[in-house]
Order: C-alpha cells, then sequence, then structure tokens
C-alpha cells in the first residue's frame, strides 16, 4: 500500500448493517484500501478524505420512513464513483430522483436474478441467470432519470442500475456475501472497470509504508511491546522489530494460564524468526495464587489483568531505569490493535461503540508511553497475510484465538495448578486432532473447557469412576460478533473424545456444545 493509495481509501459507508466491515474487507481483497465511515459523514467531510470510490451499504431501515439513515446528497455530487448495496441502493434511487415503495413483496435469502441485456460494465461477462443473496421489504420501484436497469427479479423489475456517465451503480442484494454466487465478480467490477482503480493493495506493501512510517515516528528512541504470543501481538512487534531492530524490547508475561508448549513457542520459535530481544517474566505462582479460591469469572478476570499490569510495569521500570543509564529513553509501547477494534470502540464520529478493546491485557490508561499501532488499518486476515510475509511460524501465525486470560477462564471453577495440567492435555489432544484431520482453516477457535465443579460417573478398567467432563467448543466465525457451532466429522470427534478419556487423568467424559452466537457466547466465561 503505498501512502498515495492509503491516502484516498475506498470510503464504506455503514448504514448500520450487519455486513458493513464485510464489504470493507472484500474490498481489501480485491487489492484496494478500505476504510468505513458512518452515514453521518457531510459531503465536505467526503471531499476532505478525497476517496477513489465510495459504496453505500445496506441497512435495517426504510428510507421513507421518519428519521431513517440518509446520505448528504452532496456527496452524489462530488464526481466519486459510487456503488449502492441494498440499502445503501434505495438511498441512492431516492435521493437521484428515483421511486422507492413498499409494495408488501419481499424477498429474503437465495434469489434468482436475471441480467438485463449486456449487464453494463458492473454485471458484463456474467451469466444472464444466477443466485443472488438479497434481504429486503422494500424495492426501487423506478430507476433515476438516466439509469440503466441492469437486472431484475421476480418481484423487483429494478434489482441493479447504473450510469456509466455518472460512475454511479447500485444492486438490490449481498455482493459481499458468499450466497451471491458472482458477488465478488460486482464488487471487482465496480472498483477495476468503472472506477478504474488497480488491485495494488498488498501485505508487501503494507510492510514497506509501516516500517517507513515507524521510523520515522520513533526516531532514536527506545520502545517496548507486549508479547502474548497471539497473532496480533506476534505480528505488530514482529513488524516494528523490521523497522528498528534492536530498539525494540519484547515482554512476555507467563501468567501459568498458557496451553501446552505456547511459552517454549515464543521463546524459541518466534524468537529465532525475528531477532527480537526478548524479556520473559515467570509470574505463575504469584498469578495461581491471587486466583486461588476464586470461582467467579467476572473476578478471575480482573485478577487476572490486574496482574498483567503489575507484572508488565515491574519490568517496564526496569527497562526505563536501564535506558536512562544509556541515554534514550524508552517513549513508546506496541499494541496490536485491529480495525474492527477500532469500529468497535467508537473508532469515528457516529459509529457505536460496542465494546473498549485493551489489547496488550489490560494495560491502564496512564501508562506514559506513546503508542504505536502499525495494525491499526488491518482485518486479522490481513495481518496474517503481513505474517507470513515477516516469515513469522505458520504455528503462531494461523493460531487461532486466544483470550487473554488464557485458560483461567476455560476452568469452570477455582483454577489451580492440578486442573490447569488436566487441561492443558486435553487442549492438546483436541488440537492436534483438528490439525491432522485438516480443519484448523474451518474452524474460527475450538475452546476446550474443564467443568472443574462438575463431577460424573463413569466406568474405566472395569471400576466406577467419579470425574470431570471436558467440553469442546468449535465454532466457525468470520468476525467472532456472531458464530455457529462447527459441524465436525463424527470420526474426528469419536478420537478426540477416546483419547482424552484414555490418556487425561480425572476426565472421563467429553460433552460438545452445540450453542450458536447469539444466544451463547464462544467462551464460557
Amino acid at each position: 500500500m503505498s501512502a498515495d493509495t492509503a491516502a484516498r481509501p475506498v470510503l464504506v459507508v455503514d448504514f448500520g448493517a450487519q455486513y458493513a466491515q464485510l464489504i470493507a474487507r472484500r474490498v481489501r481483497e480485491a487489492g484496494v484500501y478500505s476504510e468505513l465511515v458512518p452515514h453521518t459523514i457531510t459531503a465536505a467531510e467526503v471531499a476532505e478524505k478525497n476517496p477513489v470510490a465510495i459504496i453505500l451499504s445496506g441497512g435495517p431501515s426504510s428510507v421513507y420512513e421518519p428519521g431513517a439513515p440518509s446520505l448528504d446528497p452532496g456527496v452524489f455530487e462530488l464526481g466519486i464513483p459510487t456503488l449502492g448495496i441494498c440499502y445503501g441502493f434505495q438511498v441512492m434511487a431516492q435521493a437521484l430522483g428515483g421511486e422507492v415503495a413498499h409494495t408488501g413483496l419481499r424477498e429474503y435469502g437465495a434469489t434468482d436474478a436475471a441480467v438485463v441485456g449486456d449487464g453494463g460494465v458492473l454485471l458484463g461477462g456474467q451469466p444472464s441467470e444466477q443466485n443472488v443473496w438479497m434481504s429486503h421489504g422494500d424495492q426501487v420501484a423506478q430507476a433515476p432519470e438516466g439509469f440503466q436497469v441492469l437486472a431484475s427479479t421476480a418481484v423487483t423489475p429494478v434489482a441493479a442500475f447504473g450510469n456509466d456517465e455518472r460512475c454511479l451503480y447500485g444492486v438490490q442484494w449481498h455482493p459481499e456475501v458468499k450466497h451471491s454466487d458472482f458477488g465478488q465478480n460486482v464488487l471487482e467490477n465496480f472498483l477495476h472497470k468503472a472506477a478504474g482503480l488497480p488491485a495494488d493493495w498488498n501485505s508487501g506493501n503494507v510492510i514497506e509504508e509501516q516500517v517507513q512510517r515507524i521510523r520515522e515516528q520513533v526516531g532514536s528512541a527506545r520502545v517496548i511491546s507486549a508479547l502474548s504470543g497471539g497473532v496480533d501481538s506476534a505480528v505488530s512487534t514482529a513488524l516494528v522489530h523490521r523497522a528498528i531492530g534492536d530498539q525494540l524490547t519484547a515482554v512476555f508475561v507467563d501468567h501459568g494460564l498458557l496451553r501446552k508448549g505456547e511459552r517454549e513457542q515464543v521463546e524459541k520459535d518466534y524468537v529465532a524468526s525475528t531477532g527480537v530481544r526478548l524479556i520473559t517474566v515467570d509470574a505463575a505462582d504469584t498469578f495461581l495464587g491471587h486466583l486461588a479460591g476464586v470461582t467467579d469469572p467476572e473476578e478471575k478476570r480482573k485478577i487476572i489483568g490486574r496482574e498483567f499490569i503489575r507484572a508488565f510495569e515491574k519490568v517496564q521500570r526496569e527497562l526505563v531505569e536501564e535506558a536512562k543509564a544509556e541515554g534514550e529513553p524508552i517513549r513508546f509501547l506496541v499494541q496490536g490493535t485491529l480495525y474492527p477494534d477500532v469500529v468497535e470502540s467508537g473508532g469515528g464520529a457516529g459509529t457505536a461503540n460496542i465494546k473498549s478493546h485493551h489489547n496488550v491485557g489490560g494495560l491502564p490508561d496512564d501508562l506514559d508511553f506513546e503508542l504505536i499501532e502499525p495494525l491499526r488499518t488491518l482485518f486479522k486476515d490481513e495481518v496474517r497475510a503481513i505474517g507470513r510475509e515477516l516469515g513469522l511460524p505458520e504455528a503462531i501465525v494461523g493460531r487461532q484465538p486466544f483470550p487473554g486470560p488464557g485458560l483461567g477462564i476455560r476452568i469452570v471453577g477455582e483454577v489451580t495448578a492440578d486442573r490447569l495440567e488436566i487441561l492443558r492435555d486435553a487442549d492438546a489432544i483436541a488440537r492436534e486432532e483438528l490439525s491432522a484431520a485438516g480443519l484448523d482453516s474451518e474452524i474460527w477457535q475450538c475452546p476446550v473447557v474443564l467443568l472443574a465443579d462438575v463431577r460424573s460417573v463413569g466406568v474405566q478398567g472395569d471400576g466406577r469412576t467419579y470425574g470431570h467432563p471436558i467440553v469442546l467448543r468449535p465454532v466457525s466465525s468470520e468476525d467472532a460478533m456472531t458464530a455457529d457451532w462447527t459441524r465436525l466429522p463424527y470420526d474426528v470427534l469419536s478420537k478426540i473424545s477416546n483419547r482424552i478419556t484414555n490418556e487425561v487423568r480425572e476426565v472421563n467424559r467429553v460433552v460438545l456444545d452445540v450453542t450458536s452466537k447469539p444466544p451463547g457466547t464462544i467462551e464460557w466465561e
């Protein structure tokens, strides 16, 4: 991504759509940089951002209802190529003189669409009949003057339109979801053919640009990074190290709540691949001491977060004194903030604050450092691509999301050293078998939970047992905001269950969690 490309994004205008982030991701998959902005953005603010194109998202409202989300009509007069999707399609039609009506005819889910004529630049080269994903109760009854109808369905005569002269287009369906057979092709036709944008945004360009920015920001100062071993902190730390080398010190706090082999993975494989200077803090006994007797999940989280801060601050003070002695202050802290974190935390006027994010284990706001956030504009899949480009081990880059409090919130009940060993062994077996079956790419993550305060009757070795149940929680998701349980093959589940009950002491039962999110969460605690 060149500096010029970063300065001129495709703006995805969010009308409250559940798929707004997905649209931005699909644009980036087409090799073009994108940013999310709220529908309250003014034409003057759009002009100031100088975008190369605009995409209007869907949304749950009806354009003709009082108080429905709208767009400054001046945006359509800026001469910027624009694509409307679903609600955004209707906003465009209404603003430009077309007609949007509630006809009582609705379309939800898979729908057959017919391309009109040659489909124009937007649908050209696609089959005349195709399956698209609809979700609307209103429809464009009449296209604005000067617009050509490009597609229709059995109940929606204007399912897509376009005006080549003004480079304005719209579709009633959702091209960003994979259920629309040629959805990505629609987006790429708009970006590359209609707007004339090159597909030149990629991980290699991101690395080059960020290295330059980090060097300019840091100068000769020292930098510290809290390395958890997760994807985000691993990639952000490696990227900063690529830029400034030994000016960076990474701090890894082993709180004793890690999965089997994770400390060794960080200390050996990660350090070998990056050359980063690493300080490991062995704080397992301290954490377990403070967790003794605690069973409430929220209290566990608070204790783990508090003790992480204390452990990190202790090392931070030592490093600050060391830096002073060498004449170069520590002025910067690396954070693995991702773009969804920024959006969900209200990163922009008019953006809802869904939740706050503290991406280095809950570090306090009063730490006296400037932040370096090299991944702030990226999605998780893009971060993984950059990690691979930087040469990080696949075991780190491709690992499943893992919560900051670690196994402490995967034990229902008191956290003890003995229970942690039981859970580590069961978790390692599950991960090993899922990888052996080639299922890692199909699963967002698979928490393994120990029901430590529950015991069930079993039979092992011709004798009665009274052991703990283990819960498998395989889920599939794109962004963790929603998730569904993964339908694993029965033979894989059987092998995992047999191995856990045979090889892990005090476990005599394995159960499968088949709850989606919502209503359940991905983690149990």
